[in-house]
């Protein structure tokens, strides 16, 4: 684990003090590795004998046969295909910290969300929040201003993001063309739409820390 994740959980706790319940957003575009970073800060929170749990924003996806329905299924993953409403239910639950909280988590390889999936006690002091719009500075979104007690934001190169998405899609056996579309017709735009309406982080990475 590299230092630099240490560094971030130890201002993590400085921050925290002694709070019962603390909230992390971990934010940025398709492909910058937000999941990855969220789970080694909560290993590297675990890891000082502290209590720490993961809330993917994947798991408020709408299904596809809304998606479908709404003529928006190629642009899944936009802030539109989401249910924003249950998102914030949800953080403002978790955040009360005074009772447990079941969570839905996004199964990508199905392309659904599975629900009460992952459940986030009360004794779970850090909750590490991690998604797209957590940062997102336009619509429904723009509530959640204020909601977390420290954030960080992954900012990386296009040409850093494209290169990932390549391989995540390649990594799904899509065809040239079929993962052609997901990048070029879906992330990247929607990841420049993220980097381009951003609220300020605590911290800001062009590159996710492994």
């Amino acid at each position: 684990m590299s230092a630099r994740i240490d560094d971030i959980a130890g201002e993590v706790l400085v921050r925290a003090g002694d709070a019962k319940r603390f909230l992390i957003a971990v934010a940025g575009p398709p492909g910058a590795g937000k999941s990855t970073m969220a789970d080694n800060l909560a290993i590297a929170l675990k890891a000082r004998d502290e209590s720490a749990e993961v809330l993917p924003m994947d798991g408020f996806h709408m299904d596809n046969a809304i998606l479908i329905e709404r003529g928006l299924l190629a642009r899944k993953g936009i802030p539109e295909t989401f249910d924003v409403r249950g998102f914030l239910d949800i953080i403002r639950a978790v955040r009360r910290a005074d009772q447990e909280v079941l969570v839905p988590v996004f199964d990508r390889s199905r392309e659904l969300a599975i629900a009460s999936a992952r459940a986030i006690s009360p004794d779970h002091r850090f909750i590490i929040v991690e998604g797209n719009y957590l940062l997102f500075s336009l619509g429904k979104w723009a509530e959640l201003e204020g909601v977390f007690d420290f954030s960080v934001m992954l900012a990386p190169p296009i040409e850093v993001l494209e290169e990932r998405l390549w391989d995540r899609w390649r990594g799904y056996k899509l065809t040239e063309e079929e993962a052609s579309a997901k990048v070029y017709g879906n992330d990247l735009p929607n990841g420049r739409l993220i980097l381009e309406n951003r609220r300020p982080a605590d911290i800001t990475l062009e590159l996710a820390l492994a």
